[in-house]
């Protein structure tokens, strides 16, 4: 048989985090026309918007991205125990501050993604899984 109770457990929350995130991502186009003043992360429609946050709204690729790395984070937060909470949100609010100073540069954001999108898929698959 050689499969442990351990790797179909992990197997199955891998599969079924892949499963969750795909729909999320893909369930996208159909739900743009309900809310397309809405990112996953912040208000569109706030009065104050800062550069980064109106370029995000404003760029439909952005806006997804910001979507599925806001997805993927709370899914990856739920996930943590208790005491490692603390230091993925210290990450989060670090990465804030970096996407922040991209300002109106797209370029700039989309690479911030990127890089966050990978830290979170690091942070994912060093998870303490159960024994």
């Amino acid at each position: 048989m050689g499969l442990s109770l351990q790797s179909t457990t992990i197997g199955f929350r891998r599969r079924a985090l892949l499963l969750l995130s795909a729909a999320l991502v893909g369930a996208l186009p159909l739900l743009a026309p309900l809310s397309t003043a809405r990112a996953a992360s912040f208000d569109c429609d706030g009065k104050a918007l800062l550069p980064d946050e109106k370029l995000i709204c404003d760029t439909r690729s952005l806006n997804d991205a910001d979507v599925k790395m806001a997805t993927t984070f709370e899914l990856i937060s739920g996930l943590l125990a208790m005491g490692s909470r603390g230091t993925l949100q210290d990450e989060q609010t670090a990465w804030l501050k970096t996407r922040q100073a991209c300002g109106a540069d797209a370029a700039c954001l989309k690479t911030s993604y990127e890089e966050r999108l990978k830290q979170l898929d690091v942070a994912y698959r060093h998870l303490n899984r159960p024994n």
